[in-house]
């Protein structure tokens, strides 16, 4: 067979394969952002007091056997974002948006919109008191190493 033709052929087949790589790919950044509304339209403020944050695997973060059922099981092996709280007496198990998971101070009181165990955002947050020591002189260290 002719070189050219094999050329021809082999660049159709990845012009098409590109065509529909694009259409796909657009199809799921609408669906994206339909899903994005709904949290946003669904959020409830929430203060709660952040205990710790980690990334862990989905399966590892102590959320509710029905959120693991309901994932798929790739998505269980990956790491995700994951904010221990306190919401009024109970202290419970959320997952973050990665945007905003730096931005969560550790032993702060926050408020923050929350859709169901997805915190979507932050809005305020006052840190916890923490002690400051007094720097010492030099002399003050000489001193004291005597």
């Amino acid at each position: 067979m002719n070189p050219w033709i094999i050329t021809l052929i082999i660049l159709a087949v990845l012009g098409v394969a590109i065509f529909f790589l694009y259409r796909r790919g657009n199809k799921m950044q609408k669906e994206q952002e339909e899903q994005k509304q709904k949290l946003v339209a669904s959020a409830q403020k929430v203060t709660m007091l952040i205990i710790d944050k980690k990334r862990l695997p989905l399966k590892d973060a102590g959320l509710p056997q029905m959120v693991l059922d309901q994932s798929p099981k790739r998505a269980r092996r990956m790491k995700v974002p994951v904010v221990k709280a306190k919401v009024g007496p109970k202290i419970m198990s959320l997952i973050a948006d990665e945007e905003i998971y730096d931005q969560i101070p550790v032993n702060a009181s926050v408020h923050a919109m929350v859709s169901g165990i997805y915190i979507t955002s932050i809005n305020n947050f006052r840190k916890a008191p923490v002690e400051v020591e007094e720097k010492k002189g030099f002399l003050s260290k000489l001193r004291g190493k005597k």
